[in-house]
């Protein structure tokens, strides 16, 4: 089980990653629009999980709806921001680096949670905190402060990328509980979707349409976003929260690889200084929850 469960975390962070990648792949030679590709992939996702979960559960897949103000917010903030700033971090500078911007979001929900509970944070949480903030620093100036490696709007769109992704992991909480990731996975994408469809239509296609662009964007609509979803989800119930989140490493590390090697990405040494800092988060936070863990079922 736990073995599968490994598998199946690794697998959804490398699908992500590719996913991405081909998204890059996709603005930059083929003229796709980043709205249309975000459109279809909400909607798509969100119809396909929301198919799945009605099989499974009949009438229960509109019980969500009774708590629609939650419900509605997680759609138009939750997933459509995160969805949305990620893929114009994309387009404003690359796969790499905009996967890489969007890890730093376990710090910011560290920083929340202190706040939150109206205390200082430990000192596990202060260099998980340091270490996002320098990882994050030397990947955008390189080092010279007075000098932006990105563009503006790459590192406007980087950090609110892992805003939004940091309020997806608080904001659901409470709804995921009550009605399983499934459905309120797919209710959100479709929210999303169609609030984004009055911006870009769904029927209005640009771009030029090749073999390799149809392939990119069914493997990013089936396996980047759905298939990836479920299996992200699988996993945090087989192996728990702390050995999955650790796993999630695999995807900016394969994001970069795959840009560098197959888009010809400059990814430098400062670039990767600054993507090992801010990956070294997620392993310290996830050591400071596997302690609390430890500690609540001593009590």
């Amino acid at each position: 089980m736990n073995r599968l469960g490994f598998a199946y975390a690794v697998i959804a962070a490398a699908l992500f990653g590719i996913g991405g990648t081909f998204a890059q792949f996709l603005f930059t030679q083929r003229g796709v629009n980043m709205d249309w590709l975000v459109t279809m992939r909400l909607l798509v996702s969100g119809v396909l999980l929301l198919g799945f979960a009605g099989l499974r559960g009949g009438k229960k897949a509109f019980a969500v709806w009774r708590d629609w103000p939650s419900l509605i917010l997680f759609g138009l903030f939750g997933m459509l921001g995160v969805q949305y700033t990620y893929m114009a971090a994309i387009a404003a500078s690359n796969t790499a680096t905009a996967t890489v911007l969007q890890y730093t979001a376990p710090a910011m929900v560290a920083l929340w949670l202190t706040a939150r509970r109206r205390r200082l944070p430990n000192a596990r949480e202060l260099a998980a905190i340091a270490l996002a903030l320098a990882g994050t620093f030397f990947l955008v100036t390189h080092g010279d402060a007075g000098k932006l490696n990105i563009s503006p709007a790459a590192l406007w769109w980087g950090i609110a990328s892992a805003v939004t992704a940091a309020f997806n992991a608080i904001q659901p909480g409470a709804l995921l509980k009550k009605h399983g990731a499934a459905l309120v996975t797919g209710w959100g994408m479709l929210i999303g979707g169609a609030a984004l469809s009055f911006r870009h239509p769904p029927w209005m296609v640009e771009g030029v349409w090749d073999a390799r662009a149809i392939v990119f964007v069914a493997f990013i609509l089936l396996f980047g976003t759905l298939l990836a979803f479920y299996l992200s989800l699988k996993a945090l119930q087989m192996i728990g929260a702390q050995k999955s989140s650790l796993l999630t490493c695999a995807e900016p590390l394969s994001t970069a690889v795959l840009a560098v090697w197959w888009l010809g990405v400059s990814f430098g040494a400062m670039d990767w200084l600054g993507t090992i800092l801010i990956l070294a988060t997620i392993v310290l936070l996830s050591r400071e929850q596997s302690a609390q863990t430890q500690s609540e079922h001593v009590t």
